[in-house]
């Protein structure tokens, strides 16, 4: 018996495009985890960095909708980032009830070591597609996670 078919999923499955998105977000998670705790950052920890890189100083409650975050984990979170040195965290001069989080050098420098190493997790999990696959993909997954979120805003 040919060991290749003995772990094939049946074809109904193969053909399925949420059993595919779930089996290929197993190997994803791993390649990511791994790349994380290579770095030392989370998933989180990465997440936010990215937001404070690209949209400036933010409050927390910005963080977790740019993010999808729920706001007790944002709140960990950016104590940890806070700890580490990667970001501040400082009252808005504008409404003393909420704090402003800002990016620091170290906070730079740590995302752009984590960006690298996700990185090559995404070269690990797309080897099998060419560049303009891997673009395709990503913009036929980008469309229908928007097109969820939106319906969810909406339902909101």
């Amino acid at each position: 018996m040919d060991t290749t078919d003995a772990h094939r999923a049946p074809a109904r499955l193969r053909t399925t495009p949420s059993w595919l998105i779930t089996q290929t977000a197993t190997h994803a998670a791993r390649l990511t985890g791994e790349a994380f705790d290579a770095t030392g950052a989370g998933r989180y920890h990465y997440a936010l960095l990215a937001a404070l890189a690209e949209f400036g100083p933010s409050s927390q409650a910005e963080l977790g909708r740019r993010c999808a975050i729920d706001r007790s984990y944002v709140v960990a979170a950016v104590n940890e980032l806070a700890a580490g040195g990667l970001a501040v965290r400082a009252p808005d001069p504008a409404d003393r009830r909420r704090n402003v989080i800002t990016l620091t050098p170290d906070g730079e420098a740590a995302l752009r070591r984590t960006g690298e190493a996700l990185d090559e997790a995404q070269d690990a999990l797309l080897a099998p597609l060419s560049a303009d696959e891997r673009d395709r993909l990503t913009a036929l997954m980008a469309k229908v996670l928007d097109h969820h979120r939106q319906q969810a805003r909406a339902e909101d």
